[in-house]
């Protein structure tokens, strides 16, 4: 029979896991919508030059923001394998190998954004271009990063469907929250590759396609952390499949 201490036990897993998550989701908030989403005037190089300017702390609390939440990635996947693999070992394997790969492709998306801070400062090499063109090149060094970050969200996507269909599966958390989760890689995945292949049903879309994943990635944090995992039929199935 498994038996497990405190220390091991799911639950304290998945209230770790609901914390984490809610980090994630508030510093993923505030770098978006609070310092790119304020300073960044789309169609306008000077105006998001001058914003940026004015406001590098913002700026560079935002990247910091952002590194934080991808730190507060890694062990969730670990929770989530430890909370999931008794469902399927192999499936949430593959969801930590999609995580790693959405979390390292974001991680260094973040220097597009250093780079659009070098390019307004003063530093003497910098003289050798106008300033129209530093504006301009900044502007471009942002523009990337929104792709990089559609790029990374098609991995978060998959990991999305991926712990949807587990969750669905487990029987120890609710079957809503894997529909929900399943939605919500639609939408990431959607919204990413309308990015790359039609950026004006993109604009059309954005951000209203991905308040789904919103209402999904914050109900299941909020019932990790609150409610947390059904212990008894979590043991069960992990007795079933022989994990310790």
């Amino acid at each position: 029979m498994a038996t497990h201490t405190a220390d091991t036990s799911p639950q304290v897993y998945a209230r770790i896991g609901g914390v984490l998550y809610l980090i994630i989701i508030v510093a993923g908030v505030f770098g978006e919508a609070f310092v790119r989403g304020r300073l960044f005037v789309s169609g306008d190089a000077a105006a998001t030059a001058s914003n940026i300017a004015a406001s590098q702390l913002l700026w560079r609390i935002g990247v910091a923001g952002d590194l934080i939440m991808h730190v507060c990635d890694v062990p969730l996947m670990l929770v989530f394998y430890v909370l999931l693999r008794p469902v399927s070992k192999p499936l949430a394997l593959l969801a930590v190998l999609f995580n790693l790969i959405q979390t390292a492709v974001l991680v260094a998306n973040k220097l597009s954004l250093l780079g659009a801070l070098f390019l307004l400062g003063s530093a003497d090499y910098l003289k050798a271009f106008e300033p129209d063109q530093l504006h301009a090149l900044a502007y471009l060094s942002i523009k990337s990063h929104g792709y990089g970050f559609g790029v990374g969200l098609i991995f978060f996507g998959c990991v999305s469907l991926v712990l949807g269909h587990l969750i669905i599966r487990s029987g120890y958390l609710p079957g809503v929250l894997g529909v929900l989760m399943q939605i919500a890689g639609v939408c990431y995945l959607t919204n990413s590759f309308a990015l790359l292949l039609a950026p004006t049903v993109a604009n059309m879309i954005f951000p209203a396609i991905l308040v789904p994943a919103f209402i999904a990635e914050s109900s299941l944090a909020l019932w990790l952390l609150v409610k947390g995992v059904n212990v008894p039929k979590w043991e069960e199935r992990a007795r079933a499949t022989r994990i310790p």
